[in-house]
């Protein structure tokens, strides 16, 4: 039976290319928003979700972040990077000059943000559910729109290009990560994903935590924070390290962590992505 594979719907989308690169055999199931891909795999609806987890342009994307902090039971199994090009497109007929409107995700339209300001500056952006969801708001508009959109976009749908390669860096990535009821297994070349916290704030907590992994000789490959939620002043902090959560350096490093540590999530184990 082939998997079932969520993503941010509808067809057209990032997250349909992610799912589509990552296991083309699956069923893929397309939903309303990423909370409700997190969601599915939760609940079973789906077997695996592809999930938006940080731009190089615009930086984590919160709202998964939280949710796996705060909501998650499950796991990543792996991750993707991909290229992210967007194209600025409009009914056939409707001339550039006459836009009052632009339809896109937060994301695309944050990672749009000189060229709109450049070349669309008196326009209103509005925020759509996804880049693909945009399409339709924007067909459907009585006023003259644009949206932004994926190239899959425009294959699904009767639009003419304006712009292609909007989005302000050329190098414009996103990663994906899959989530699914279990990690990967170990495979030598691997990427561990935790989040913890303090319960009580004194100097050099930070330095203690992050010190158990230098010891070790373990690269940590990023390190944010983000809002606790209870209490203010008070955070989680995140880090990607080089690794699987199985290495006996990585449990090493993690069995210390946690003695003291208030929360010590672990996200899962999962093999660093390659081009």
């Amino acid at each position: 039976m082939p998997k079932r594979l969520g993503f941010l719907g509808p067809p057209g989308t990032y997250g349909e290319e992610a799912a589509l690169r990552y296991d083309p055999s699956a069923t893929r199931l397309p939903f309303p928003s990423n909370s409700a891909v997190a969601d599915a795999v939760q609940t079973g609806m789906a077997d695996e979700g592809m999930l938006p987890i940080e731009n190089s342009l615009e930086g984590s994307v919160n709202e998964i972040v939280d949710w796996l902090i705060h909501d998650s039971t499950h796991f990543i199994r792996q991750e993707l990077v991909i290229p992210i090009e967007h194209y600025l497109v409009v009914k056939p007929g409707t001339h550039a000059m006459d836009v009052k409107l632009v339809y896109s995700h937060p994301q695309a339209l944050g990672q749009s943000r000189k060229f709109l300001q450049k070349l669309f500056p008196n326009v209103q952006l509005i925020a759509s559910l996804s880049t693909v969801a945009a399409v339709t708001e924007m067909l459907e508009s009585k006023q003259p729109a644009a949206a932004i959109a994926p190239r899959r976009a425009t294959e699904l749908y009767t639009v003419e290009v304006l712009a292609k390669g909007i989005q302000d860096n050329s190098n414009n990535v996103t990663r994906f990560v899959v989530l699914a009821r279990q990690d990967h297994p170990a495979t030598g070349n691997d990427k561990t994903s935790i989040c913890f916290s303090f319960a009580d704030d004194s100097p050099g907590q930070l330095y203690k935590a992050v010190g158990v992994f230098s010891l070790r000789g373990i690269n940590l490959v990023k390190i944010e924070s983000r809002p606790a939620k209870d209490v203010l002043g008070r955070y989680i902090f995140l880090v990607d390290l080089e690794g699987h959560r199985t290495d006996p350096k990585v449990r090493q490093a993690l069995d210390e962590l946690q003695q003291f540590t208030s929360i010590l999530k672990i996200f899962g184990s999962y093999p660093k992505f390659r081009a």
